[in-house]
């Protein structure tokens, strides 16, 4: 997403000079007054001091202290649990992947048989995207019942979102050189697709996928706290039982499961998206053994999980009728505590936002290999990042709601630390992508550190950091409208109480306002970054 924010950035400055320093120069200032103002009305509103989040730390501090030394009092289960979880990230993936081929080349522009195909395909897309998994997890548990099942469906469909306009986005950027010359030896659109179209887009198809396994691992590992399937389950349970040296016994291993697949997960995609020249036999065999790995993986899931395979297609029957129950929503019965609900939840993401940019963007500069002070501060801020990308914001609210109480403010200190590895990695690949010309001419004459920083790095960087933050504040408002099933404030208690007691018109409703905050959030965020680049 940076390199792809700098290329447009860098041929827009070169098509109309000086247009986007001009309408940077008006537009950051504006965001920056806009930001401030939304962050203090927002803080205002869920009650959030300044010293908040401090307090909170000093307080999970203590709240770790208890949780010392972890254990892990039955090791077989927990790790059973680990192998069930890594085994539905890959087959919700994997189905996902399946599902989104299809609906690509229907929601590209320049492979949709018909403009209204194309609108309803992007339609589903943007649907599966503005839904948050836990949401899809919380309603397939109540139509299918307590397992995995409702948990690999929920990674699924909610990952066909992301591939789905990936996967399409990279259809629509192919060249139409082969497919003409496909078209022109009478071969039909099926042939076309298949021989001209897909072995383009392949090698950013396989990036992509592999891209979202370590995703829905990092989304998996939390589907337990709704009855989901997964390590989520045993970590509910501790809490729960007010047993926290195991709650950390295993949070731990889910931190070492995370960590290893995201180490896994680099390896894969540099070995099957940078092709030697020199061994091409050496890739080919690579990427069969990745396919093979893989299908071994989803027929293990299957024994493993002890999933019918017909159950990925009877599931449709009763989770419709669950679905359908939900409509017409009911507006009236919550009045105004669902309005309440709804700004409660925006302004969790807000406020902690604006927190994590605070705290991520030096972070990120600490960890750009380019401008770090010294390698032990790199690896100590990478480390860092590493850490806590691991652990998912809603064990995050978990921790903060049992040391600081019910309500919105232990949801916005989770989204806040959570913010940090996820903006501080983004702002730490964009500094190292930046042109290294200025931090030598302050070098050459004489300028420190602080100096490199200030004249030639952010200034550099200041748009991809705008964009990075702009897609924070829709994740965080995203990740907000579930964190109140724990208790972390916002709409997520809403509907969680309204699935409970079978309220299915109202939780209709709350699913609704969740899609437009969602989606409108997402289509603010996504106009104010194309005035930038």
């Amino acid at each position: 997403m940076i390199a792809t924010l700098h290329a447009r950035h860098n041929g827009t400055a070169a098509a109309h000079p000086g247009h986007g320093d001009r309408r940077r120069r008006w537009l950051l200032p504006a965001l920056t007054v806009i930001a401030l103002v939304a962050t203090v009305v927002s803080a205002r509103y869920i009650e959030f001091a300044p010293g908040t989040l401090i307090d909170g730390l000093d307080d999970v501090a203590r709240l770790l202290g208890r949780m010392l030394p972890p254990r892990v009092d039955d090791p077989g289960r927990v790790w059973v649990l680990a192998v069930e979880t890594l085994l539905m990230a890959v087959l919700g993936t994997v189905l996902a992947a399946g599902a989104s081929v299809p609906l690509a080349f229907l929601a590209a522009r320049n492979t949709t048989p018909h403009p209204a195909v194309y609108a309803i395909a992007r339609a589903v897309i943007t649907f599966c995207r503005a839904m948050p998994d836990l949401l899809f997890a919380v309603l397939f548990v109540r139509a299918l019942g307590i397992g995995v099942l409702p948990g690999i469906l929920a990674l699924a469909v909610h990952s066909i979102g992301m591939l789905g306009k990936l996967f399409a986005d990279a259809i629509e950027q192919t060249d139409p050189g082969p497919r003409e010359a496909v078209r022109a030896t009478g071969a039909g659109y099926l042939r076309e697709m298949i021989n001209a179209v897909i072995p383009q887009v392949m090698p950013s198809w396989i990036g992509t996928f592999v891209y979202r396994i370590d995703i829905n691992l990092r989304m998996s590992v939390v589907l337990g706290f709704v009855g989901a399937g997964g390590i989520g389950f045993a970590l509910q349970d501790a809490l729960r039982g007010l047993i926290y040296p195991r709650a950390l016994g295993i949070v731990l291993v889910i931190l070492l499961i995370i960590a290893v697949m995201e180490a896994v997960a680099i390896i894969v995609r540099r070995m099957l998206l940078s092709p030697s020249s020199s061994s091409p036999h050496r890739d080919r065999l690579m990427r069969f053994g990745f396919s093979a790995i893989l299908v071994g993986s989803c027929a293990a899931s299957f024994v493993v999980l002890d999933l019918d395979p017909r159950t990925l297609f009877t599931w449709i029957g009763p989770s419709l009728e669950v679905f359908t129950r939900m409509a017409p929503p009911d507006f009236a019965s919550l009045g105004s505590d669902l309005v309440d609900a709804a700004v409660q939840t925006v302004a969790i993401g807000v406020v902690s936002t604006a927190i994590g940019i605070v705290l991520s963007i030096p972070v990120g500069i600490l960890a750009a290999r380019n401008i770090s002070p010294h390698p032990a501060v790199y690896w100590a801020a990478r480390s860092w990042i590493l850490l806590v990308r691991a652990v998912p914001e809603l064990i995050l609210a978990v921790v903060f709601v049992a040391a600081l109480g019910l309500g919105p403010v232990a949801g916005t200190c989770a989204l806040a630390i959570g913010s940090i590895g996820f903006l501080a990695k983004l702002v730490a690949d964009a500094v190292e992508e930046i042109d290294s010309g200025p931090l030598d001419a302050v070098a050459s004459v004489g300028g420190g550190w602080w100096k490199t920083v200030f004249a030639a790095v952010v200034p550099q960087a200041v748009p991809a950091m705008v964009g990075s933050s702009l897609y924070l504040l829709d994740v965080n408002i995203r990740t907000s409208t579930v964190l109140g099933i724990v208790g972390a404030g916002g709409i997520g208690f809403l509907l969680f109480e309204a699935i409970r007691t079978l309220n299915f018109q109202v939780a209709g409703a709350i699913v609704v306002i969740i899609f437009v905050i969602v989606y409108l959030i997402e289509r603010i965020s996504g106009w104010i970054r194309s005035l930038l680049v």
